[in-house]
């Protein structure tokens, strides 16, 4: 049987995402790179955590300036919901309910699109009514390469998540595709984890000195 071939209810596996040995390969390699990803966004938070009083002088705004906790906590919640929405789909997935699934990623997309709106208008905000740049001070460098690069793996957690949606609306599910769906699922949450933290360490303990 060709590994594209969907099958039918009866004959799907209660855990579809682990049964050929591509499927256990794709998510060895996945924890390889989410162990890099991890180092990195580290080395990022200890940066920002050593500049993030760095400015050129008294006047320049600092975090507890600049930071707006209503507008963060938006965005938590945007990608704290959306981390949610993908279970569902995946749950879906697991009961072999394609369209159910594609309806779940969708909004699992609209929510993310949503996060990085705000996120946008977040930078607008800074930079025309603040003047706090990435090369305004060592603060705007730490914090933008930091909540920027999380930004950037949000446009690609996207980009990968529509891409599964469009390949395979017409193919379906099978044991070719059910992995990664679900490996980009778990990258979907690692994004939102690191969130998780940038809205404590960064927002939270801005706001307080």
């Amino acid at each position: 049987m060709h590994a594209e071939e969907k099958m039918t209810l009866e004959k799907w596996p209660a855990s579809p995402e682990k049964q050929t040995l591509e499927a256990k390969n794709k998510f060895l390699g996945f924890w390889l790179f989410l162990g890099g990803e991890t180092v990195l966004f580290a080395s990022l938070f200890a940066t920002y955590l050593a500049l993030k009083d760095k400015v050129p002088g008294p006047d320049h705004a600092l975090a507890k300036d600049l930071f707006e906790i209503p507008l963060a906590f938006l965005m938590t919640m945007l990608l704290l919901t959306s981390s949610i929405t993908s279970v569902y789909a995946m749950y879906h997935m697991k009961n072999f309910e394609f369209k159910k699934m594609q309806l779940w990623l969708g909004i699992t997309v609209a929510l993310g699109l949503a996060f990085l709106g705000c996120e946008i208008y977040e930078f607008y905000h800074y930079v025309h009514h603040y003047g706090h740049t990435f090369t305004s001070s060592a603060f705007g460098s730490a914090f933008y390469t930091l909540v920027g690069f999380h930004g950037a793996h949000v446009v690609f957690g996207l980009a990968w998540i529509i891409t599964l949606m469009v390949r395979n609306a017409k193919r379906g599910l099978s044991l070719y595709n059910a992995p990664k769906f679900y490996v980009a699922s778990l990258y979907w949450h690692f994004i939102d984890v690191v969130w998780v933290f940038i809205f404590s360490v960064v927002y939270l303990m801005g706001m307080v000195g």
